[in-house]
């Protein structure tokens, strides 16, 4: 899912662990990675370049200030920008866009397949439970992530009020939780994971918002809104929301989320025009318009 990204007011690079990691893959390779270090999606393509071990170039664009070569690969400009080296040898002499998080994020993970080489799978090998992985991909695609942006956007002026942006967010999140939940064993120490022990695709797509929960929390009134532990009201909704912080907990400690994250205030400070609903990002414009995201 691309992202047009109004960053007129933001830091140019990435800064703390993301600074690390981007400096470790600042050297010419023919498959690269172009992004912006505030944007979720590219996050996600991110992620799963660390977790698969690819050798890759990450390029810092800059959506206002677009490099030639970065718009002859991709005329929109459009971040994550994945160029792909199509050329018989793979050295990058012709290379192809791929521009989608969601699509680049299953290339990497078919393209990349040899785990002698790469990383593990990051998805199951059975069909029915890959199939499974994607309507839940889908989930968080369409219901969870539009909701995050309904909630942080939300001003007095809206039509709809913050209890309900924050009861609707919190309900596509609940739904999902469900499904981790009835697809555990019985007596069985399950994993952290959405299928238990094992991490995946999933796991990848949900994770840079759930780093950005924080903002929530800083930016609205009454926050996210997650009851603490014994005040959720009732026993199923104890449980539903103990295996939430068990995933969370999960998520926010992976080594890939935290290596591919920069330092807390320059979140703040991207994401205050969103809080204000005052960007012009197409995302933004999207969730304005009760309109698909891009």
């Amino acid at each position: 899912m691309p992202a047009k990204v109004d960053t007129t007011e933001l830091p140019a690079h990435t800064t703390g662990a993301a600074a690390q990691l981007a400096a470790a893959h600042a050297t010419g390779h023919p498959l690269k990675l172009y992004g912006g270090w505030f944007c979720p999606f590219v996050q996600r393509a991110w992620i799963v370049l660390h977790e698969k071990r690819i050798p890759h170039q990450y390029v810092e664009i800059n959506p206002y200030n677009k490099e030639p070569e970065f718009l002859a690969l991709n005329p929109r400009g459009l971040v994550p920008t994945l160029a792909v080296p199509v050329d018989e040898e793979k050295k990058g002499k012709k290379r192809r866009p791929l521009y989608e998080s969601a699509v680049i994020c299953e290339y990497l993970n078919e393209a990349y397949d040899d785990e002698s080489k790469y990383g593990p799978g990051l998805l199951p090998k059975d069909a029915y439970e890959r199939a499974r992985c994607r309507l839940w991909i889908d989930h968080i695609s369409n219901k969870i992530i539009p909701g995050f942006y309904r909630f942080i956007q939300h001003t007095p002026e809206k039509e709809y009020s913050i209890e309900e942006a924050r009861a609707n967010f919190l309900g596509h999140i609940k739904t999902l939780v469900n499904e981790i939940l009835e697809n555990e064993s019985e007596g069985e120490e399950a994993g952290p994971w959405f299928l238990g022990q094992t991490f995946s695709l999933v796991d990848v797509m949900l994770a840079p918002w759930a780093k950005r929960l924080f903002l929530i929390d800083h930016y609205k009134p009454g926050g996210l809104g997650i009851p603490a532990p014994g005040q959720a009201g009732n026993d199923e909704e104890e449980k539903i929301w103990a295996r939430w912080r068990k995933w969370f907990d999960a998520i926010t400690s992976r080594q890939s989320v935290k290596d591919t994250w920069s330092d807390d205030e320059q979140y703040i400070a991207a994401y205050r025009r969103y809080a204000e609903d005052t960007t012009q990002s197409e995302v933004a414009k999207a969730t304005r318009k009760g309109e698909r995201l891009p």
